[in-house]
């Protein structure tokens, strides 16, 4: 967009090309949509950003993003305190939410162990973990990382961790996806659906 659209509207498209998916030019369109639709869209979303901004705050227990601490998943007593799931970050949690298989509570580390960039266990949410399992009620802690090299490292890492810890520590199964054909699954997960494999 040429500099006589004004700063304020330039600020706009930079903020936008800092969220992911977003480049300067998905960032443009994005900031046109809003401005051909002030009404509908622009002045939501901007009472929604402040709104957000001034209520919602990281839990106390579980560091998960809410407008209340502790957050509505660790208030739930129906929920199994004894069980934590462990995730990178809140976008995982919600995606364990969607599948309403877990029922238990979660622990959200802020990201995952990595040496090129600089990421140390004290750079997460660890020593807050270690704390949560040796609590005397947690029974199990599940690993749901991801399967990249910093996400195993991260599990490796926790596993260590918690060894001393007297909990039972477990990750997710990993392997062939419901409805995936072998021909067009890679090397890696083909592998760990061999490792992972049960009785018929």
């Amino acid at each position: 967009m040429a500099a006589s659209a004004g700063p304020e509207i330039e600020r706009l498209i930079g903020l936008l090309s800092k969220l992911p998916g977003l480049g300067p030019r998905s960032a443009r369109r994005a900031a046109l949509a809003l401005l051909k639709r002030r009404e509908q869209l622009l002045e939501p979303l901007a009472a929604s950003l402040a709104e957000t901004a001034a209520k919602v705050r990281s839990c106390g227990v579980c560091g998960a993003p809410d407008t209340r601490d502790p957050c509505s998943i660790c208030s739930d007593d129906a929920r199994d305190g004894a069980l934590i799931c462990v995730v990178e970050e809140a976008g995982a949690l919600w995606a364990m939410e969607r599948s309403g298989a877990f029922r238990g509570q979660y622990h959200v580390l802020g990201g995952l162990l990595s040496a090129l960039d600089g990421i140390g266990p004290e750079a997460l949410r660890v020593a807050e973990l270690v704390q949560r399992a040796g609590d005397g009620r947690t029974r199990e802690v599940v690993l749901a990382l991801p399967a990249t090299v910093d996400g195993q490292t991260t599990a490796h890492y926790l596993a260590e961790r918690l060894a001393g810890s007297g909990v039972e520590v477990t990750s997710l199964a990993r392997g062939v996806p419901v409805g995936g054909e072998l021909d067009w699954l890679d090397d890696g997960t083909i592998v760990q659906a061999l490792r992972a494999r049960r009785p018929a």
